[in-house]
């Protein structure tokens, strides 16, 4: 990489979206910041192949200039993001996971379409339905974090309100009108400038907060003329909340996915289960802050093993691991079993060039925590944390591996 070349470029310590582009000036990744400066600054640390991986370390190697654009809120750096890896499909975005992994946010094609969230997986893109049939007007997406976008559709909802699948439930209708979240629908005009918010919406997610704030601007104009002023007042406050997005929450939530080294304590922890062999799976745990993450966690079919291979099982679950760098890397994993367990860890990740504290939990006959051992400083300052993501562990990988065998009996 052009290091030299590149750290001289003076980003503005904006909120943004910026390019790394190869030799043929082709995007190879798309990133968001909070602030551009301080971002791409984060790609020429000596620790960056700890914090985001030889995946992302690779990227840098051969990139060959940087481009950015600024946005006026983080928020819109979200979108814009989003709609530029649609656009480019940047490499290193989308290595070793495709759109089907990622979130996409969709509108139904109903008469009152709702807002809805759906994963790539669950999409057929072509004729823009999912698995259970429901038609949609359009997706938008990839969205690679789903904790951002949650964040940043709550932000949304407070700017646009609009239905989704659980404000359409019979019963909870009216309980979230109540609450601001959804548009009173009860009479014609209602219905009408419901349909006119969708429109609204659907500019707003295309990137086009100026056209659409131009078109309130003259919808306000137009009720006033008309002497609709209570009308006027909401387009004039909503025009306010789109120039002055309130978006620290995303801000925050950018903090925890893109610098989860630096701002939370993630734990993830391994465990393999099997039956003399047969039906071998691995699953991981996570525990960030001390509380589970179940929405992290990842099952493997451990494969190319005739025999009880618990060490080789491992090891080919921190390698299959490495392979998905859109994950947050850990700041300490957790193995069941003893020194072997350790070792096979360390070489792995020694492959990889990544280095990460590792501890295993060291058990009775009775499969109960008798000790821990590897970084020591770390078993003693988060054993609680230790062991409540071992114990999570164990508890998923037997409910995985009944599973298997299960399907394996009755062929289901």
């Amino acid at each position: 990489m052009q290091s030299q070349y590149l750290t001289k470029k003076k980003l503005p310590d904006t909120p943004g979206v910026y390019y790394f582009l190869d030799d043929k000036k082709k995007p190879i990744y798309i990133g968001k910041a909070t602030s551009l400066r301080d971002r791409v600054k984060s790609y020429f640390a000596k620790d960056l192949i700890v914090t985001r991986g030889p995946h992302i370390l690779d990227m840098t190697v051969k990139a060959c200039d940087i481009k950015w654009q600024e946005t006026d809120s983080v928020l819109e750096a979200l979108i814009l993001e989003a709609n530029l890896i649609k656009k480019y499909k940047p490499y290193y975005n989308t290595k070793e996971k495709d759109d089907k992994s990622f979130n996409y946010v969709c509108l139904t094609k109903d008469e009152l379409p709702k807002l809805t969230t759906r994963r790539g997986k669950e999409l057929d893109f072509e004729n823009l339905t999912d698995t259970t049939g429901t038609k949609f007007s359009v997706c938008y997406g990839p969205y690679t974090s789903g904790g951002a976008l949650r964040e940043a559709l709550n932000i949304i909802r407070k700017i646009f309100r609009y239905l989704d699948e659980k404000s359409r439930v019979k019963g909870r209708y009216e309980f979230y009108r109540q609450l601001g979240l959804v548009p009173d629908i009860s009479h014609e005009e209602g219905v009408i400038e419901y349909k006119k918010m969708i429109r609204h919406l659907r500019l707003f997610f295309d990137g086009k907060k100026r056209d659409l704030i131009k078109t309130l601007e003259k919808e306000m104009k137009a009720y006033a003329k008309k002497q609709e002023f209570e009308r006027a007042d909401a387009t004039k406050r909503m025009i306010f909340a789109l120039t002055h997005i309130r978006d620290v929450s995303l801000i925050k939530e950018e903090n925890l996915v893109e610098k989860s080294g630096e701002r939370v304590f993630r734990i993830e922890a391994y465990d393999v289960a099997h039956t003399s062999g047969k039906n071998m799976v691995g699953v991981m745990t996570v525990v960030v802050d001390g509380e589970v993450e179940k929405k992290e966690y990842r099952k493997f079919n451990i494969k190319g093993f005739d025999a009880s291979n618990d060490t080789g099982a491992l090891g080919q679950m921190i390698e299959r691991r490495l392979g998905h760098p859109e994950w947050p890397m850990p700041a300490l994993i957790v193995v069941d079993g003893a020194k072997p367990q350790i070792n096979i860890t360390e070489s792995t990740l020694g492959r990889y060039g990544v280095r990460i504290p590792i501890v295993s939990v060291v058990k009775d006959e009775l499969h109960r925590p008798r000790g821990i051992l590897g970084d020591e400083k770390m078993a003693q300052k988060y054993e609680k944390q230790i062991l409540l993501a071992n114990s999570e562990a164990h508890r998923f990988a037997i409910g995985f591996h009944r599973e298997k065998r299960r399907k394996g009996l009755f062929g289901k």
